[in-house]
């Protein structure tokens, strides 16, 4: 059980802007050979994409201290992101697993206030499909 909640909780903080590596967790966990894959392939799945939705909500409401001194970013930067995404769109969430790029881009989704069922689909999709087939990269080798 232990196991099982520290790779949730990886996988979670992993998804925030926080650094974090769940890759490393759910890769020990598998050559461990004690779990369920499909186990800790959904465990990993569900908490990184509920670390991705914590990103959504804070951009769904981090425009309202824009103005304040401690804000992430400046004017120019927040303009690019929402170009950028209404540019690409929603399909740029297939992006969400991609290293340095992911997370921000989940926190630009709730900034364009991307509803939250195509959101959690989308990323869902993205993430699920990063935890599998490192999932089969790692078991190839056992």
């Amino acid at each position: 059980m232990i196991g099982y909640v520290a790779l949730f909780l990886s996988a979670l903080v992993a998804a925030t802007v926080l650094p974090m590596q769940s890759e490393a967790v759910l890769a020990g966990l598998l050559l461990g050979g004690e779990r369920s894959v499909t186990a800790l392939l959904v465990v990993a799945t569900v908490g990184n994409v509920m670390g991705s939705v914590i990103n959504w909500v804070l951009g769904h409401y981090l425009l309202r201290f824009k103005e304040r001194s401690w804000f992430p970013t400046n004017d120019q930067q927040l303009t690019r992101a929402q170009n950028w995404y209404r540019r690409y769109g929603r399909w740029s969430l297939l992006g969400s697993w991609l290293p340095i790029v992911g997370d921000p881009l989940t926190v630009v989704a709730g900034v364009m206030r991307e509803p939250l069922v195509p959101f959690v689909v989308l990323v869902t999709l993205a993430k699920g499909a990063r935890y599998l087939v490192l999932a089969a990269v790692v078991l190839s080798w056992v």
